[in-house]
């Protein structure tokens, strides 16, 4: 693998880890076991966290395909 491929498999590894990290601290807000934050809160980072880990490597993918 080529150091530039390597670079974007490791940055879209890196989002796509983000993304689940992000849906599960949404999940743990959304139930009510974080008191600081209120759980609607967790419903905007499970969406974001959704987004991160299905959406963005995909787009990134798109963004960096070379030409055929």
């Amino acid at each position: 693998m080529t150091d530039p491929a390597r670079n974007r498999f490791l940055v879209i590894s890196f989002v796509r880890l983000a993304g689940a990290g992000l849906t599960v601290l949404g999940l743990v807000i959304s139930s009510g076991r974080w008191p600081d934050v209120p759980p609607p809160a967790g419903i905007a980072v499970v969406l974001l966290g959704v987004f991160g880990f299905a959406v963005a490597p995909r787009l990134l993918a798109r963004r960096w395909r070379s030409p055929q």
